[in-house]
C-alpha cells in the first residue's frame, strides 16, 4: 500500500492542475498572459469579466502555479509561469478536445474553415521563408501585443484597422497572418478579408505564443 502513495500525491497535484484548467473563462486569461504580463485591470477589461472575478480566476491559476506575479510600483502584475511548458499543455488540451467533441469539430467546420479552409503554414515552413524572403508576416493582434513580443520583421496591423492600411501590405509576396493562438479568430477573419480583395495570403498554424514556446527568434519593442 505505501508503495502507491507517491503516486496518488503525484496525481493529486495534477488533478488540482487539470481542476485549475477547467473553466472556460481561465483558459481565455491563459490566452492573454500568453502574449504577455497583465495587471488584472487590464485582463478584466480584455475579457469583460469584473475585477472581482478576474482576481479570483487568477488566484486559482496561482494556486495551482500556471501563473505568477510580479509587482512593478504600484501594480502587480499576472504572468505564465513556465511560459512554454504551460502554452504547450494549453496546446495539448485544445488537441484532444479537437479529437474527443464533436462539438469542438462543428464550431471548426462552421466558423474557422468557412473563412479559411486551405492547409496553415508551418512555423518550419514560415522560418524558412522568411530566411529566403518568400513571405511577409502580418501580425494582427492589438498594438500593445504586438510591443511586448513578435516574430522578426512582422507587420502589425490590428485587425480593426486592416481595410484602411491595405496599402502598407505587399502585392507581390505571400502574406503569412498570425495572432494569439490556435482559435483566435483575427488571423481567420484578416486572411478572409485580405483574400477576397485578391492577396496571397495563408494563415501561421498557431499564433505566437506557440512560435516563442517553440525556442524561435522574437522580437519586442524597446
Amino acid at each position: 500500500m505505501s508503495s502507491t502513495r507517491p503516486k496518488q500525491a503525484i496525481y493529486e497535484g495534477l488533478a488540482e492542475v487539470a481542476q485549475a484548467l477547467g473553466h472556460v473563462h481561465r483558459l481565455e486569461l491563459l490566452e492573454h498572459l500568453a502574449q504577455g504580463a497583465r495587471t488584472v485591470e487590464e485582463l478584466s477589461a480584455r475579457t469583460g469579466l469584473t475585477f472581482a472575478n478576474t482576481s479570483r480566476h487568477l488566484q486559482i491559476l496561482r494556486r495551482a502555479r500556471l501563473v505568477e506575479t510580479e509587482r512593478r510600483g504600484k501594480h502587480i502584475l499576472y504572468s505564465l509561469a513556465s511560459d512554454a511548458e504551460v502554452v504547450t499543455l494549453i496546446r495539448a488540451l485544445g488537441l484532444v478536445g479537437e479529437r474527443n467533441l464533436a462539438e469542438i469539430d462543428r464550431i471548426k467546420a462552421d466558423y474557422f474553415h468557412a473563412r479559411d479552409a486551405l492547409e496553415p503554414i508551418s512555423r518550419q515552413e514560415l522560418l524558412l521563408r522568411l530566411q529566403d524572403s518568400l513571405a511577409a508576416v502580418l501580425d494582427v493582434r492589438p498594438e500593445d501585443e504586438f510591443a511586448m513580443g513578435h516574430i522578426p520583421g512582422a507587420l502589425n496591423i490590428p485587425l480593426g484597422e486592416l481595410e484602411r492600411r491595405l496599402g502598407e501590405l505587399p502585392a507581390n509576396r505571400e502574406i503569412v497572418a498570425y495572432c494569439r493562438g490556435p482559435y483566435c479568430v483575427l488571423s481567420f477573419e484578416a486572411v478572409a478579408a485580405l483574400r477576397a480583395r485578391g492577396y496571397l495570403v495563408r494563415r501561421l498554424e498557431d499564433g505566437f505564443p506557440e512560435w516563442r514556446a517553440a525556442g524561435l527568434p522574437v522580437e519586442a519593442a524597446a
